[in-house]
């Protein structure tokens, strides 16, 4: 599972890119989510979200288990799974002592998610209890990354350790196409990044340790997307995992078999999906994909990055794509491009937000691309804009739990307010901003430098 990081740092020329890379030969089906550049990390207070209020799925059934079959009998490379593989019985989690302080009870939250919205039999359990089902161990980024050297995080098969990881890493055991039943998985999150980094690394591998193993471009609501917009699982993944675990589907059954049950599953499962048909599915180009990683990944020259983005544009409206694929193109484009050619990055923008707004109405791709407006707005001087972009975008930035997003918003906020002399609201929403900045970008010298960011943007 490829995810590339797609964190929403970019607001002026001057920001720096995040990273979006892809997978080694070596380690193209280790499920893991991508590695955001290196930062200074220690944890100041902060703001924690809530308990979240997922949206439930909104598309047919119809076309949710054509996901689902892809996503759990593919691998992200192609490769397929001949048999559908989980955990049977009561599913127990440990944390290996010493991880970050927001571990605890981000996972516990997670935990309680899976249990309530998935009906996943699963407790947390203490660490020298013995070998958990599922096991989370956290080290440096550094260290970790000798191995894997671009992952963020990742989940692996048969082994409950670090040092198990490291003695078995290149044998057969750690092929999950060859696993019917799962007994033991291992999750291996670094523990020097932001408290929301190591919280979207919680969700996207421990649903991966449970279920499906692929991910899947064309989703717009799901963690199972390389574009790494959803940080926190989502209502269609939260039922993607009923399903997997409802007693209708047993480890071992083939893609045709899960197939023949998935409609009634789903019916009874989600009453509301029950009508309208599944569309066509198109297949990402191998070309586009390949212009996508160009243009995020490394290795390539700045000034061709933006060049393999508009060739993603270009792939995607070739081969009819309308949806979320074409979308993440102009996004990429409108960000590659905002340093060297600013009307067309607005241009790019504005296409991607049609395209979102349509596909996902007031979703949190929408509020990324509204980040971005408002960064121009402010730039040009229209406060006014700059506050009715952030205002609508707010709500979905906090109901995606995303606190970077949350809190650059309200940095952009916070700028057009004082434009327009209103300082009092402006010292509370900025105010507001930090204390969610603690939690989306770790210290407080990142915090720092993104405030510097945004306040050179106005005028």
């Amino acid at each position: 599972m490829i995810r590339v990081s797609l964190l929403p740092l970019c607001v002026a020329a001057a920001l720096a890119l995040s990273a979006c890379v892809p997978s080694a030969p070596a380690v193209r089906d280790m499920p893991e989510r991508r590695a955001a550049p290196a930062m200074d990390r220690a944890m100041p207070m902060m703001n924690q979200f809530g308990a979240a209020q997922p949206t439930p799925p909104m598309r047919p059934n119809a076309e949710i288990a054509v996901d689902f079959l892809d996503l759990a009998f593919v691998m992200e490379s192609g490769r397929p799974i001949p048999q559908l593989s989980r955990f049977e019985g009561p599913i127990t989690v440990s944390a290996v002592p010493g991880g970050p302080a927001t571990l605890s009870q981000d996972l516990d939250r997670l935990l309680g998610r899976l249990r309530q919205e998935a009906g996943i039999d699963i407790r947390r359990v203490a660490h020298d209890e013995g070998p958990a089902n599922i096991t989370i161990e956290t080290l440096p980024r550094a260290r970790m990354q000798r191995i894997v050297p671009e992952a963020a995080c990742f989940v692996v098969p048969r082994v409950s350790s670090w040092a198990e990881f490291r003695s078995s890493r290149n044998s057969r055991a750690m092929d999950w196409t060859t696993l019917v039943t799962r007994e033991r998985v291992a999750v291996f999150i670094p523990n020097d990044v932001p408290p929301q980094e190591i919280r979207d690394c919680l969700h996207e591998e421990v649903a991966q340790a449970l279920g499906p193993l692929n991910d899947l471009y064309r989703l717009p609501d799901s963690v199972f997307n390389d574009d790494n917009f959803h940080a926190i699982l989502t209502g269609f993944d939260m039922l993607v995992l009923r399903a997997y675990y409802s007693d209708a589907i047993r480890p071992g059954m083939t893609r045709a078999q899960v197939a023949a049950v998935l409609p009634d599953l789903l019916n009874r499962l989600n009453p509301r999906g029950a009508q309208g048909g599944a569309a066509p599915v198109q297949p990402t180009p191998r070309a586009w994909t390949a212009a996508i990683e160009e243009a995020l990944g490394p290795g390539t020259r700045d000034g061709q990055r933006a060049a393999a983005a508009a060739r993603a544009v270009a792939i995607a409206r070739q081969a009819n794509l309308s949806d979320a694929r074409l979308a993440f193109s102009h996004f990429a484009l409108g960000r590659l491009s905002l340093a060297t050619d600013s009307e067309s990055s607005l241009r790019a923008f504005q296409a991607a937000a049609g395209i979102f707004e349509r596909i996902a109405p007031g979703g949190v791709q929408s509020a990324h691309v509204d980040m971005q407006l408002a960064a121009f707005a402010l730039s040009a001087g229209n406060a006014g804009v700059a506050l009715e972009l952030t205002g609508r975008a707010l709500p979905a930035a906090t109901r995606a739990q995303n606190a970077a997003l949350l809190s650059t918003l309200l940095m952009i906020r916070a700028e057009a307010l004082e434009a327009q002399g209103r300082l009092s609201e402006a010292r509370q929403v900025l105010l507001d901003s930090l204390g969610w900045g603690r939690y989306g970008f770790g210290t407080s010298a990142a915090l720092g430098a993104r405030l510097t960011e945004v306040a050179a943007l106005s005028p």
